[in-house]
């Protein structure tokens, strides 16, 4: 029986030592790829190509390679994550690629996103951004408990549709802004949706307004790109809740007397 066709690729990947030393497009040959490898696959073989010839392996991230923990995060072609819609780098397959293309690999690209090693970059500002506010305080009980407290199926639809947020930072990569208002939105959005995220509503967008502000992102211009490479399809409508969040958070501090932030918004 035959196994998967194998296939050639030229690679341009960029190599980077570190965030303080300049960067280069560098070509490596993948030779005899299964088709049915994935893409981190497809570079495992050419790292151990590498490593029989004593030179330094590419370097990238990845972890559960099952399209849920969002740690792969690879520019490939120019789109993030590559050319398939709804899909994670790790689950992007040689044969959506013909024999012998170029495929040009960077890392994702963002002020906020520095380089540590050719393709990895420091996402964790995203982390930062979480817990400047992406939390609740309320005792909400174990799962028997569940039912107590029934909430309305559009919105626990909604906010599930919310949560599927992996955090990999691809919409920051495609936004022309760098922006990472979608991440942001479906943190926010998940909360405020659901009753136990009610007691910090309005202190939790603020803050993670502020600390997004504070990490580098740019502002939201409504360009959609990020929609458009989100492999968990987050929906650009998130952004315009964030929104209304941020203005009723705004109001609240006015009728209240508190100190209003500096923020222009989400959008």
């Amino acid at each position: 029986m035959n196994g998967p066709a194998k296939r050639n690729y030229r690679l341009r990947v960029w190599r980077q030592k570190n965030g303080r030393s300049a960067g280069k497009f560098v070509e490596y040959e993948a030779k005899d790829i299964p088709s049915d490898a994935s893409f981190l696959e497809m570079l495992d073989i050419v790292n151990e190509d590498l490593n029989a010839r004593n030179e330094d392996p590419v370097a990238f991230d990845h972890d559960c390679r099952e399209g849920i923990c969002g740690m792969c995060s690879l520019v490939i072609d120019g789109t993030p994550h590559g050319p398939n819609r709804a899909t994670t780098t790790c689950q992007l397959y040689m044969r959506h690629f013909a024999d012998g293309q170029t495929i040009v690999i960077e890392p994702f690209r963002a002020a906020a996103f520095p380089v540590l090693r050719d393709l990895v970059v420091d996402r964790s500002a995203l982390d930062r951004i979480q817990q400047a506010g992406g939390f609740i305080s309320v005792r909400t009980g174990a799962a028997q408990d569940a039912n107590n407290l029934p909430i309305p199926k559009q919105d626990a639809d909604k906010a599930m549709d919310a949560a599927a947020c992996i955090q990999c930072g691809a919409c920051v990569a495609a936004c022309p802004n760098a922006s990472a208002m979608l991440f942001l939105a479906a943190r926010v959005s998940h909360f405020a949706l659901l009753p136990q995220g009610q007691p910090e509503r309005s202190s939790r967008v603020l803050k993670m307004l502020a600390k997004h502000d504070e990490e580098g992102f740019g502002n939201c211009r409504n360009h959609y790109e990020c929609e458009a490479v989100c492999p968990a399809e987050i929906s650009a409508l998130f952004i315009a809740k964030l929104n209304r969040e941020y203005v009723m958070a705004e109001t609240k501090n006015v009728v209240v007397g508190q100190k209003q932030p500096a923020h222009g918004g989400a959008g």
